[in-house]
């Protein structure tokens, strides 16, 4: 008797940690990274934190390109920059960006992790709202995808995948279209990738 009742008693603590793990494995999965989970690093060494600021640099820091900057798309008629560029050659400065991760259990950001990136601007009062990289429409005329800015949406879901031919990285979609440029604007190609690093912006 003495026996049922502890088996019970058992059963009775175990349901609310059943019902709880149940909760957020089925419906509400959280992003915590894994033992195999590799960082991302900047070019120092050390891992890509979501709280810093960063310019994303060529990789090569050679003659054929530079820096990722925010500026305004040919035509654009919106009120803020709305591009995602890069620049030809080495020396200007880009505009600094942050990763934006799914998750609030720690600071590091993470290869093959779904992130949004951000431009770190001045007037975010006015501009705050093109600031989110995401993917714009089809131009037919050039036939590729621009990169443009706006508010996050299902459209700005990015990784960072280590680059298979050097030692930086490579950015693709959330469904695995490849990132690179086109020209001095940044775009979805299947060549030409946005080869880069992760460069600290000291305060």
């Amino acid at each position: 008797m003495m026996t049922t009742k502890c088996l019970f008693i058992l059963c009775l603590c175990l349901v609310p940690y059943v019902v709880f793990s149940s909760t957020f494995t089925s419906q509400n999965p959280i992003d915590l990274p894994s033992a195999k989970s590799v960082p991302v690093l900047d070019t120092t060494g050390k891992e890509v934190d979501p709280r810093w600021s960063y310019r994303m640099v060529y990789t090569k820091r050679g003659p054929y390109g530079g820096d990722i900057y925010l500026d305004y798309s040919p035509g654009s008629t919106a009120p803020c920059p709305d591009g995602v560029f890069r620049y030809g050659q080495v020396g200007p400065k880009g505009t600094p960006v942050r990763m934006i991760t799914p998750s609030h259990f720690g600071p590091g950001v993470y290869v093959d992790q779904e992130i949004n990136i951000q431009f770190v601007i001045s007037n975010v009062e006015k501009c705050g709202s093109y600031t989110i990289w995401k993917v714009g429409p089809y131009d037919s005329e050039e036939r590729v995808s621009f990169l443009e800015t706006g508010q996050q949406d299902s459209k700005s879901c990015f990784k960072i995948v280590k680059s298979p031919r050097l030692l930086g990285y490579e950015l693709i979609t959330c469904d695995g279209a490849l990132v690179g440029t086109m020209g001095n604007r940044v775009a979805l190609v299947n060549n030409f990738s946005l080869d880069f690093n992760f460069e600290k912006v000291e305060d």
